[in-house]
């Protein structure tokens, strides 16, 4: 197993890609996928609600988890956003090296450069 993860974060189409920018920019995440036309049906305050929305597919470390979420709460205009945190159980390790060398504070494990 290792230590490296993906969050799924659901937002306003229009806020996708600051918010995707902004996580890379603070090196809280490696890569930030956007998937710019989903369609979300939910109950929100007694009502059935569908919108249409942008999914966030992040990969990021576990060990950035608490500050990761927090800047995510920051940035979203959502009162209660999705932030969903999945472990990844196994990964090709060259892409793993990379995303790890992309965040702040985590060198890279075997000690190589990418």
């Amino acid at each position: 197993m290792v230590d490296e993860v993906v969050v799924f974060v659901t937002c306003p189409t229009a806020d996708a890609e600051p918010i995707a920018a902004q996580l890379v920019e603070d090196k809280l995440v490696a890569c930030v996928n956007i998937l710019p036309q989903i369609t979300s049906v939910y109950r929100w305050k007694d009502e059935i609600c569908k919108e249409p929305e942008a999914l966030l597919l992040i990969k990021s470390h576990k060990r950035l988890w608490e500050p990761l979420q927090a800047r995510i709460r920051q940035l979203h205009s959502y009162e209660v956003p999705e932030i969903i945190c999945l472990a990844i159980d196994s990964g090709h390790k060259p892409y793993l090296d990379w995303l790890n060398c992309q965040l702040r504070d985590l060198p890279l494990a075997s000690g190589k450069e990418i």
